[in-house]
């Protein structure tokens, strides 16, 4: 009894602790840009639940999203799945 009681404090505490994870609130464009090869891409800004602010990068058209500047390589390919790793990285 004691081990299933331990168990489901756990579970109810990974549970609590993911939804209070910082979210993104809005994603605004920032500007149209170029790497130092002429590669075109565009810069955005995510607006997390927790306060902060994180750079997303958009390439291929739109594409390809990355999280941070043009060096990054956390990338995906749906905005908001970027949105939310962005404000999920410290």
């Amino acid at each position: 009894m004691k081990l299933i009681k331990i168990a489901a404090f756990t579970a109810l505490a990974v549970a609590s602790a993911s939804s209070f994870a910082a979210k993104p609130r809005s994603i605004v464009f920032d500007a149209n840009k170029e790497t130092a090869d002429g590669t075109a891409y565009a810069a955005y800004v995510v607006k997390c639940s927790d306060g902060s602010d994180k750079a997303l990068t958009a390439w291929d058209n739109r594409k390809k999203w990355c999280v941070g500047d043009a060096t990054s390589e956390e990338c995906e390919k749906k905005q908001i799945k970027a949105a939310k790793k962005a404000c999920k990285m410290d």
